[in-house]
């Protein structure tokens, strides 16, 4: 609005895969839309859309189309739910939120029902045997687990194929949360990346390149359910998001757009991360080149979500958004952008070894300081029961 132009790697919170307004899928958008929008019989895109799919998505024979990312989870823990007939959720509760509007597994759950809060149990990434005490307090219980495939921390010993496991050997249904690793970490997914299977996995954000979509793929045994269930939505077979969808894809398979962002995504992430240790800073990218947060710590070694807040502001002042939470690429993205970038982080970082002094980076902060929005349930937890342990601690003190 102020005639501003901004280096993006927030990308739209992530589905912006190709870039913005790109050329092909604006085209086609603007063609299906002389067509028409939705009509009353289901569209020939929506087949040859679906039969892509099927062609690129390992152990899907099936798709059906929801309009957001948290759509398509709520109706993939709808089918595991009737498909077993359990009610019980294993959720892995380092990751994204499904079902945002009745979230009980975060700090905003003014509103969610309390049984339903009942029904969701969270266990942290990589903690298998947090998994395993889930099952062994609820048997023949839990309908499904839920998990990303990754966020930023690497699977450890076996994870994943551990999971799928002991799902199977509970007769539990894996669904796996591919909103932000489809697309984006391998054109097949993170089902290929890791080499794990899926029972139900739910796709969106860079499937679209800002499209509203997302899909709900598996095999015929788990899919063939949702014919026996109400899960619909009038706008699910809106055609432009289908056409649109259609295209981004094949131009990701023709032009191999994913290699080129683990390309760039790597350049930026090595670069950032030799920048912060050239000038003795802890200013550091964790994750994957392909999707990566920043991490900031203090002289002290400790989180400063201050100082964070410092090198965002520094780095839009120059141009360059950030998020506070992650850090997406592009296709459109080129190698000049990542050195402009780098550029830019290593002035402000000499700045900062200037003018700090004692961690005071509040001083130079322009606006209100950082404030946390949500959090996971799991990290509340942890809190409280550190907390409780002090306390016992305390006690145990007093009374020696």
């Amino acid at each position: 609005m102020d005639g501003n132009n901004f280096l993006d790697y927030l990308l739209g919170l992530g589905p912006i895969t190709l870039g913005y307004n790109y050329p092909r899928v604006t085209d086609e958008i603007i063609n299906q839309l002389k067509q028409g929008i939705l009509f009353s019989l289901p569209h020939p895109i929506e087949v040859e859309l679906s039969e892509l799919l099927v062609n690129t998505i390992p152990n899907a024979d099936m798709v059906k189309f929801e309009k957001s990312g948290s759509n398509a989870v709520t109706g993939a823990v709808r089918a595991a739910r009737a498909f077993t007939k359990r009610d019980k959720i294993a959720y892995c509760g380092s990751g994204g939120v499904w079902h945002d509007w009745q979230a009980a597994m975060v700090s905003r759950d003014g509103g969610v029902p309390s049984f339903n809060k009942n029904l969701i149990k969270i266990f942290d990434y990589n903690d298998y045997s947090g998994l395993e005490q889930i099952f062994e307090d609820n048997p023949d219980q839990i309908a499904s687990v839920i998990l990303e495939p990754t966020v930023y921390t690497q699977p450890t010993r076996d994870f994943l194929k551990k999971v799928r496991k002991l799902a199977d050997a509970n007769n539990a249904v894996l669904i796996l949360d591919e909103i932000v690793t489809g697309f984006r970490f391998d054109i097949r997914g993170a089902q290929k990346f890791f080499d794990i299977k899926g029972d139900l996995v739910c796709f969106g954000k860079g499937m679209g390149n800002g499209l509203p979509i997302s899909a709900i793929t598996g095999t015929s045994e788990y899919m063939k359910i949702f014919d026996k269930l109400w899960v619909s939505s009038t706008n699910n077979s809106e055609n432009l998001s289908l056409a649109g969808t259609k295209v981004v894809i094949e131009e990701m398979k023709e032009k191999n757009t994913i290699d080129h962002c683990w390309k760039v995504g790597k350049k930026l992430f090595d670069g950032w991360n030799k920048v912060s240790s050239e000038n003795n800073l802890n200013i550091k990218m964790i994750g994957y080149p392909i999707r990566m947060n920043l991490e900031c710590r203090n002289s002290k070694g400790l989180i400063s979500s201050t100082l964070k807040a410092l090198i965002l502001q520094e780095m839009v002042k120059n141009g360059i958004f950030l998020s506070p939470s992650v850090v997406f690429l592009s296709y459109s993205h080129k190698q000049e952008d990542i050195t402009k970038t780098l550029e830019v982080f290593d002035k402000i970082c000499k700045d900062i070894n200037k003018k700090i002094v004692n961690d005071n980076y509040e001083e130079f902060i322009e606006g209100n300081l950082p404030t946390t929005v949500w959090e996971m349930s799991i990290h509340l937890l942890k809190r409280r029961n550190i907390q409780q342990s002090n306390e016992n601690v305390i006690t145990q003190i007093n009374i020696v």
